[in-house]
């Protein structure tokens, strides 16, 4: 048996995603136990670039029928047409009321100081499949969208978040949006939030912020960054009974499978790490309620950004948090990438 369906059968509320919108990857993960998708421009790009050939007639017939349409507006209708298959898939699973078989779609990382056209793009997106959940950035302008999309109806995913301190801000937002839908009598147990911690890219951000600034620190210490604010989350979240789940992303070790093991949370976890995982010999056990080692916390805390990860950050600085800065700027490169497939086919040389 593969260790991720071992976990999923032993642990049955610690569920994980496969971290694509490639029906390939996708149909590798579902039959091991994964039970969501999900994507962003990056992946989307990715996905292109390895199996064009699949899409290749697909976009050439689109800029045929379209002749009038931009690069960009061809190049959403690619973007949504992956997620409507990925969400196809996953529909025989779907279960509204815990959120299993949902597939994130993300709202253009272009948006990312505007709260009103996250929101309206986050609506349309809702209306893509039953089973669509919305991934938007955890910046100022998204934790005023995130309230405003749940008061909407629709399932969010806060992404390009990497601390317990955004998380806890967008878990707030979500508790916000659910009580003015209550006030109204409006349904919510259709609804099913997540928030996204992208634990490897923070453990790579406080890596580069200590070399740049020759702060000495315990290298075991860095692997587990991530996790902290994972757990540390998890644990606020249970104990304001916050109907948003934590969701763990962007892997970089073993460690961030293993620890959230036993959780009840969700994992999104790429196909090249969910093939090795698979074939490990790692006991699964239970390890979510284990803290992290003192020691470690002490070490992080030598560096600023782990305090604003950790322990205080106000939404006002979200935007200039390092790791948000260059994500944000990572998912618009992605998507500059992929209007630059999609002009290849607009424009013949």
């Amino acid at each position: 048996m593969s260790k991720l369906l071992e976990m999923t059968q032993k642990f049955p509320m610690t569920k994980y995603w496969n971290d694509s919108c490639s029906i390939k990857e996708l149909t590798y993960a579902i039959e091991r136990g994964a039970v969501g998708a999900t994507t962003n421009p990056v992946i989307v790009k990715g996905v292109l670039e390895k199996e064009l050939d699949s899409y290749r007639d697909y976009i050439a017939q689109l800029v045929k029928d379209n002749p009038t349409k931009s690069e960009d507006e061809i190049a959403w209708i690619v973007i949504e047409k992956m997620a409507i298959d990925g969400a196809k898939l996953l529909e025989p699973m779907f279960d509204p009321k815990t959120g299993t078989g949902r597939l994130s779609i993300q709202t253009n990382t272009k948006y990312f100081n505007n709260a009103e056209k996250l929101v309206e793009q986050a609506v349309y997106f809702n209306t893509l499949a039953p089973n669509m959940q919305v991934k938007a950035p955890t910046t100022a302008a998204g934790i005023k969208a995130f309230e405003e999309m749940t008061y909407q109806g629709v399932s969010i995913n806060a992404t390009v978040s990497f601390s317990a301190t955004q998380a806890i801000a967008v878990g707030e937002a979500v508790e916000r949006g659910l009580a003015r839908r209550e006030a109204e009598g409006l349904d919510n147990s259709e609804i099913n939030p997540v928030c996204t911690i992208m634990v490897g890219r923070l453990d790579d951000w406080l890596r580069e912020v200590a070399d740049k600034k020759d702060i000495c620190v315990d290298p075991c210490a860095f692997f587990y960054a991530g996790i902290a604010c994972v757990k540390k989350a998890y644990k606020v979240y249970n104990e304001r009974g916050y109907k948003t789940k934590m969701l763990s992303a962007a892997y970089r070790t073993p460690l961030q499978w293993l620890e959230f093991i036993g959780g009840d949370m969700l994992m999104t976890i790429p196909y090249k790490n969910q093939v090795p995982f698979n074939g490990s010999d790692f006991e699964i056990e239970a390890r979510m309620d284990k803290e992290v080692d003192p020691y470690y916390i002490k070490e992080l805390r030598k560096l600023p950004d782990f305090i604003k990860a950790y322990d205080e950050m106000s939404v006002e600085d979200f935007d200039t948090f390092g790791p948000v800065v260059k994500t944000l700027t990572q998912f618009a490169g992605g998507y500059d990438d992929l209007v630059k497939i999609i002009r290849a086919f607009m424009i013949k040389y």
